[in-house]
C-alpha cells in the first residue's frame, strides 16, 4: 500500500495524504450483516455522564466490525475480500470456514483473495495460519498474539506491526514486542504468522482539524496557555513558558519519568523491560 497525495485545491488539502485504498478487494465495502453492530460511542464519558477520557467526541456513523480475535483450533477457511474497517488501522479479511462460517480476521501483510488459512497445531508456517507458539518456529514474525489461554488475541493488532519469537524455554517463550519489550508468554497461547498490514497508516498527513473531527477527536489545549487556576502550567506574565517544576497532568499528577505501574501480578513475565532496550539500543 502507497500513499496518496491530494492536489492541493484548497488550504486544507495542501500537504493533505491519504490511504491508497487499491489493496482492498470489497470495492462497495459492504460488510456481512451478520457480523456488524451498531457502535454507540460513549465520547469519553462514563455511566454518570462524566468526562473520564477528554477531547473524545462527535465523530461519523460507523458499524462496528466483530473481528474474531480467537479463531477455534481446526478451522480452514478461504478469504473472499479484503475490506475496509473504519474502528481499526489494520485491514480486515473476509473469510469463510469449511462450515459455510463468515468470519472476520485480521489482514495480514501479503493476503491475497482465494488463500487458505488454517488455525491448527499442525497448520503450515504461512502467513495468516494461527498456531500455538510451541509450533512456531524461533525467529518468526508473528502478530494477534495471546496473553492468556483461550482469551484470544490482545498484543500486536496494529497496522504495521509485528513481533518475534526470540526464544523457547519450557512452558514459556521469550517475544519481543513492537515497543522493544521482551516478555514470557505461555507456549500455549496463539498467535498468527506474518506482519499486520497496511503498513503505510503511520504516515498519513491529516492536514486538517476537521478531519480530526471526523475521527472522534475534539481539540485539546496546552497547559501553558491557560490561567493558573485551570491548570499546573498555567499563568505567568505572557513571557518565557518554560517550567520551574516538572510537568504535570491538570489535575497534579506528574507525567514525565513517573512511575504508573506498581504492584502489577504481571511484572514477573516482563524480562526486559521497553526503556532498557532504548539505554542500551
Amino acid at each position: 500500500m502507497a500513499i496518496k497525495v491530494l492536489n492541493p485545491t484548497t488550504p486544507g488539502r495542501r500537504g493533505m495524504t491519504t490511504q491508497d485504498f487499491s489493496d482492498i478487494t470489497a470495492k462497495k465495502n459492504k460488510p456481512v450483516k451478520s457480523l456488524i453492530t451498531i457502535k454507540k460511542g460513549s465520547v469519553g464519558r462514563n455511566n454518570q455522564g462524566r468526562i473520564t477520557t477528554r477531547h473524545r467526541g462527535g465523530g461519523v456513523r460507523r458499524y462496528y466490525r466483530n473481528v474474531n480475535f480467537k479463531l477455534e483450533a481446526g478451522t480452514q477457511a478461504v478469504i473472499e475480500a479484503i475490506e475496509y474497517d473504519p474502528n481499526r488501522s489494520a485491514r480486515i479479511a473476509r473469510i469463510k470456514d469449511q462450515n459455510g462460517v463468515y468470519h472476520y480476521i485480521l489482514a495480514a501483510n501479503g493476503m491475497t483473495v482465494g488463500q487458505k488459512i488454517v488455525s491448527a497445531e499442525d497448520a503450515p508456517i504461512e502467513t495468516g495460519n494461527r498456531l500455538p507458539i510451541k509450533s512456531i518456529p524461533t525467529g518468526s514474525a508473528i502478530y494477534a498474539i495471546e496473553l492468556q489461554i483461550g482469551r484470544g488475541a490482545q498484543l500486536v493488532r496494529s497496522a504495521g506491526n509485528n513481533a518475534q519469537l526470540v526464544a523457547k524455554e519450557g512452558d514459556y517463550a521469550q517475544v519481543k514486542l513492537p515497543s522493544g519489550e521482551v516478555r514470557l508468554i505461555h507456549v500455549d497461547c496463539t498467535a498468527q504468522i506474518g506482519t499486520v498490514g497496511n503498513a503505510q497508516h503511520q504516515n498519513v498527513k491529516i492536514g486538517k482539524a476537521g478531519r480530526n473531527r471526523k475521527l472522534g477527536k475534539r481539540p485539546s489545549v496546552r497547559g501553558v496557555v491557560m490561567n493558573a487556576v485551570d491548570h499546573p502550567h498555567g499563568g505567568g506574565d505572557g513571557g518565557r513558558h518554560r517550567m520551574a517544576k516538572a510537568p504535570r497532568t491538570p489535575w497534579g499528577q506528574k507525567t514525565l519519568g513517573y512511575k504508573t505501574r506498581r504492584r502489577k501480578l504481571t511484572n514477573s513475565f516482563i524480562v526486559k523491560t521497553r526503556h532498557q532496550t532504548k539505554r542500551r539500543g
